[in-house]
């Protein structure tokens, strides 16, 4: 049984549908990514997961229980905000212990348990610092720590890298990856970053218009997109206007303009006549000296 679930969950404003009939299945432990363009209903998505917003129809299950009507407090998940959402007038640790404080925790369990998550975090000597004493990547750090503290079925990230500058978003990230690990907690994180969608993320869900384009691995919606716009999106790919020649062998003929033919070995429904983009990532272009019976080779000048 998948650990969370949604099933057929739509989120309307007003004629617009933000969410539109989202069905998907997670695994236990899984790091999963929604990316897509702003817009598309990511950030709703995971509002709807944490239960800030309730769906207009269709189910979240976690662990088997339908938690679409209820109360964030009731779901036991965790959120990293964007902006972090860290109290300015507490320390490090309060920050942390906050949520445990709303659960009635025990004073000595509450003190053991952010002991534990701000080590994880590498932040156990910076308890006593206020949040403007910290660097944004420390804060973030501190925001992820109160969400773990809680001890959550779900995590959920909403953007949590974008505040911080270039150098500091690659450190992170690599340190956000092996915190998540550590802990193999189930999680979902929303991106517009591509970069970090495919690196830290086990499976990713290409949004558009509130629907899923295509869900994979990183390799399969880089390497094997399912549609033109997912094609498109990820990446910086040389987009070829061409029409279908001939279809024959599992292989599809095309020709671009200027007369220069392509061999194209996906599937794809497409029939001789029809006007196609080709599509070829920069990665994949190579030069040669030399390139007689080469597929796919043109003459060109440097």
């Amino acid at each position: 049984m998948a650990h969370l679930e949604l099933i057929g969950v739509e989120k309307h404003y007003g004629s617009v549908r933000a969410v539109d009939r989202f069905s998907l299945a997670i695994e236990q432990g899984e790091r999963l990514a929604l990316l897509g363009p702003s817009g598309c209903g990511k950030t709703t998505t995971l509002n709807l997961v944490a239960g800030f917003l309730t769906p207009d129809a269709g189910e979240i299950r976690i662990a088997g229980r339908d938690v679409a009507r209820l109360p964030p407090h009731k779901r036991n998940t965790g959120m990293v905000f964007q902006s972090y959402a860290l109290f300015p007038h507490l320390p490090v640790t309060e920050n942390v212990a906050f949520g445990l404080r709303m659960r009635r925790v025990e004073r000595s369990a509450i003190a053991r348990r952010v002991a534990e998550a701000l080590a994880l975090v590498r932040l156990d000597r910076l308890g006593d610092r206020y949040p403007r004493q910290l660097s944004g990547g420390q804060q973030q750090r501190v925001a992820l720590a109160r969400a773990l503290v809680i001890h959550p079925e779900i995590l959920l990230l909403d953007e949590p890298l974008s505040n911080l500058d270039a150098k500091l978003r690659q450190e992170m990230r690599l340190e956000l990856i092996g915190i998540l690990k550590a802990v193999g907690i189930t999680t979902i994180f929303v991106t517009h970053d591509q970069d970090e969608a495919l690196s830290l993320a086990d499976r990713v869900v290409v949004m558009n218009a509130g629907r899923i384009e295509q869900l994979g691995t990183p390799t399969q919606v880089y390497e094997e997109p399912a549609t033109a716009f997912v094609a498109k999106f990820l990446g910086e790919p040389n987009v070829l206007a061409a029409r279908v020649v001939s279809l024959a062998d599992g292989e599809i003929v095309c020709e671009l303009e200027g007369g220069y033919r392509v061999v194209s070995g996906r599937k794809a429904p497409v029939q001789a006549g029809d006007r196609v983009d080709v599509i070829v990532r920069a990665e994949r272009v190579r030069l040669a000296r030399n390139p007689s019976g080469l597929p796919n080779s043109f003459p060109a000048r440097l």
